[in-house]
């Protein structure tokens, strides 16, 4: 599978173009932590594998947060569709209907039309502007990452142009000057840096997420993986570590601004459709404020609670 935008439902993986690299050992190239565990997370904007594991990503999150120093790191999908014009997938028309699907694999909303109405050229400049964006704050960065996946896969919204940028930087409440600036001066390079990581690394695709401990060990855990997989790369470096209580039902949403219907269902632990009825009926308690597309919802708290 060489198509750098075909990613596999079955395998659950978004691989790049190349030859195959060995791996260096993975503290190289990495700063130090204070916490007992470093998790290195390779993805990319357009990344629909990625968007899928967004409600095991989000929990792994709450529950072992407190052990996990966590770095994303670019990847770099799709240079451009001028590198290569072979197999299942050799322009944007076709990447709809393959996201359609992926997105009833995940059970996360997915509109593929964004192909067909204003398809990206490359997923380079996206990933140029959270590189910009982790300059100024690394948790705004994430927020950033998040609200631009929304504009793309909801939204249809073409993540390449800056208007649909910029306002995912005002939704994360980052300074949108000091972004242009950053995007133009430093973050090339920065994304640079991380696609040669990636390589001295051996990534092949996306998610690519490594666990490592103070004495190097790692254990990766390579595309879309149950929620047991990521909490058994951990146990297996950090045995003692012990998920934290987190606070569930609508609250929620005072972790996230926004979540779909398997991310409530995956956070609370319970099965989709009992989310999407739960859900509902916030929603008829004017709680929740929903966006629906053809393969799925987005929830965010109402105005004023």
């Amino acid at each position: 599978m060489n198509e750098p935008m075909f990613c596999d439902p079955e395998s659950g993986v978004c691989e790049i173009p190349g030859k195959i690299v060995t791996a260096a050992p993975v503290t190289n190239g990495l700063s130090s932590t204070d916490k007992p565990l470093r998790l290195v997370y390779f993805t990319d904007p357009i990344c629909s594998t990625c968007w899928g594991i967004e409600p095991q990503w989000r929990r792994l999150k709450l529950e072992y947060g407190h052990v996990l120093d966590i770095s994303y790191h670019m990847g770099g999908l799709l240079p451009s569709w001028d590198v290569y014009n072979s197999g299942g997938i050799s322009g944007p028309s076709d990447v709809a209907h393959h996201w359609d699907e992926v997105s009833l694999h995940y059970q996360m909303p997915i509109d593929g039309n964004v192909w067909l109405e204003d398809p990206l050229p490359s997923s380079y400049p996206p990933s140029i502007w959270f590189k910009a964006a982790q300059q100024q704050d690394k948790h705004k960065a994430v927020i950033f990452l998040r609200r631009m996946r929304e504009l793309l896969f909801m939204e249809k919204q073409n993540i390449c142009k800056p208007e649909p940028v910029l306002r995912s930087a005002a939704f994360a409440g980052l300074d949108i000057v000091q972004l242009q600036v950053d995007f133009e001066k430093e973050a090339p390079a920065l994304f640079n840096a991380d696609l040669a990581l990636g390589k001295q690394l051996g990534v092949r695709g996306f998610p690519s997420i490594f666990f490592i401990d103070k004495n190097g060990r790692s254990e990766l855990v390579y595309g879309a993986k149950p929620y047991a997989v990521f909490t058994t790369a951990l146990q297996k470096l950090l045995p003692e570590a012990a998920p934290r209580a987190y606070a569930k039902g609508g609250e929620l949403f005072s972790y996230f601004p926004t979540l779909t219907t398997k991310e409530f269902a995956v956070l609370n632990d319970i099965t989709f459709d009992e989310a999407y009825t739960r859900l509902n009926s916030y929603l008829s308690e004017n709680k929740v404020v929903v966006t629906s597309i053809v393969n799925g919802q987005l929830w965010t708290l109402a105005a004023g609670l």
